[in-house]
């Protein structure tokens, strides 16, 4: 165990050195129409097509945390301390991840275009700044503007695009998946890291949808109620959805956070370590079962 433990550390900080170059910068329109997001791309070094992965981040931000007090607008031209070079470690690590075993990684950032890229604290879901980058009605639609990006690219197998959030990505992630149902050119599958799963969070207490889900909660998580996401789980595999859900021991919220504040609660590491082994063997089995 201490073996294991030991090299996932090692792992994921060779993970954040790698990535230190810097994703690429792409622009794209959300589906409402009217947004132009801004995106960062992890690509594979081996030659493409690839499969490709849409990373949703949480109520933070997608920025380091040391810079992202000083940062509004992210936008084409727009001079900001947050951009490609400082994605925080978490999404440097996840975006090298997926590029690394052959995915193709898209990071859209929801708040920087909307003039919040500082993000948001924890417990301020009621905050009204939030209401025009909330997760029922809003990031959605960057979520499916990604898709629409990614479906026009030659180097992306359209077949086999595949979503990730954490947080309030994360319930974001399971609203696209009710939204998408059965709809063709969708999401192959979603994985979901401690989302908020209350009717604040979600658009229905039921999850319909036909693609797979994989569920990954803390039970020390102070932040979100990982009870109230089993019993959506349950009920959502009741009405027929396909919902896998691993629960840790002692994890918290940001579980998967390299930083070492996070790495020194021992039910945050072991989850890591399970998550990083889990995350590539189920999308592999996604994409070569079709879903």
């Amino acid at each position: 165990m201490i073996l294991r433990i030991t090299c996932a550390v090692i792992a994921s900080m060779w993970l954040i050195s790698d990535a230190v170059a810097g994703p690429e910068t792409v622009y794209f329109r959300s589906a409402d129409g009217t947004t132009e997001l801004v995106g960062y791309l992890f690509r594979p070094k081996a030659a493409g097509p690839w499969p490709a992965i849409v990373m949703l981040h949480g109520r933070g931000g997608p920025y380091s945390s040391n810079v992202n007090d000083d940062c509004t607008f992210v936008a084409p031209g727009a001079a900001s301390p947050c951009n490609a070079a400082t994605l925080s470690r978490r999404h440097a690590m996840w975006g090298q991840y997926w590029a690394d075993r052959g995915y193709l990684a898209l990071l859209p950032d929801s708040f920087g275009p909307r003039g919040k890229a500082h993000g948001f604290g924890r417990f301020t879901h009621d905050d009204p700044e939030r209401a025009d980058v909330n997760e029922k009605t809003v990031r959605p639609l960057d979520a499916e503007g990604a898709l629409a990006y990614l479906h026009g690219r030659n180097d992306v197998i359209g077949s086999q695009i595949f979503l990730q959030g954490w947080s309030n990505g994360g319930s974001t992630a399971l609203n696209v998946m009710i939204r998408q149902g059965t709809k063709p050119a969708s999401y192959g599958g979603a994985l979901v890291l401690y989302p908020g799963c209350g009717p604040a969070a979600l658009l229905q207490p039921v999850i319909p949808a036909t693609a797979p889900i994989a569920l990954f909660l803390g039970t020390h998580d102070e932040e979100v109620s990982p009870l109230i996401c089993q019993q959506v789980a349950d009920r959502s595999r009741r009405a027929g959805a396909r919902i896998d859900l691993s629960a840790y021991p002692g994890a918290t919220h940001d579980f998967d956070d390299p930083s070492p504040r996070h790495r020194s609660v021992p039910g945050n590491q072991a989850a890591m370590n399970d998550v990083l082994e889990k995350a590539i063997a189920l999308v592999a089995r996604w994409k070569n079962s079709g879903g």
